[in-house]
């Protein structure tokens, strides 16, 4: 029968910690390790794989790097493209005409709004006000007209008499204006032909369910569009009572 020692001087099988310590223990001399023949792992394989497992780790800290100068980056030319927003002097006139223009360029405006942005873009509201006015002296910027593109607008979207007052005022449309411009489409029948455009869209959508989910869902739509509820109750009564 073969005893350890041979047996492993003859398969080179590796010895464990422990083995070697037994071994050591019964004066058994340690057997050469396959890789490098002393009993530990060839120098060169160790620096090859630690240089392996130092460059993935640089690599990573590359990416992480570069995404933390991207971000950075980003970060820094949305700042660079506020400060071109902000102006050098707040009382430059001329500086904050073009910056009026610009914002025309983009959309209408009413005089309010045009007034409110240019104050937050930094601009002297005694100065901006005095751009504003003489914006609408030459015919740039008309309220009038705008009020009237905005109930144009809303008549579109379906909405009704409130809810176009309170689109009015969220554009800064002057109360006083809005209201003369909501009163001539009342006159003119705009919100009741919303309403009943409102109507045919909501029985089209609900054809075929129960009469208590349309009733639901068209008075739910006519006080999101905010129509009043004596045209909701007419329009109702026309078009969904009668399909009942």
């Amino acid at each position: 029968m073969i005893d350890a020692e041979a047996f492993i001087a003859q398969h080179g099988t590796p010895i464990v910690a422990s083995e070697v310590e037994h071994s050591a223990a019964m004066g058994v001399p340690s057997q050469p390790n396959a890789h490098d023949g002393t009993g530990g792992v060839n120098a060169e394989e160790q620096d090859k794989s630690g240089s392996r497992v130092h460059t993935r780790g640089w690599k990573r800290h590359g990416k992480r790097e570069a995404a933390r100068s991207s971000w950075a980056g980003g970060r820094g030319a949305k700042a660079m493209a506020r400060s071109k927003e902000c102006p050098c002097d707040s009382s430059d006139e001329d500086a904050c005409r073009e910056a009026a223009l610009r914002l025309l360029d983009c959309a209408d405006r009413s005089s309010g709004a045009l007034l409110e942005r240019l104050v937050l873009k930094g601009y002297d509201e005694t100065v901006a006000d005095a751009v504003v006015s003489r914006l609408r002296e030459v015919g740039l910027v008309n309220d009038e007209e705008y009020a009237r593109s905005v109930v144009r607008y809303c008549a579109g979207r379906m909405l009704g008499e409130r809810g176009t007052l309170l689109e009015l005022s969220r554009k800064h449309v002057d109360r006083a204006l809005a209201q003369q411009v909501v009163g001539e489409a009342r006159d003119a029948g705009v919100f009741v032909d919303a309403a009943w455009e409102l109507g045919r869209s909501v029985a089209a959508r609900t054809a075929g369910l129960d009469l208590q989910v349309r009733r639901r869902r068209f008075w739910a739509a006519g006080g999101r569009k905010g129509h009043s509820p004596d045209i909701l109750r007419e329009v109702f009564y026309s078009l969904f009572d009668n399909e009942a």
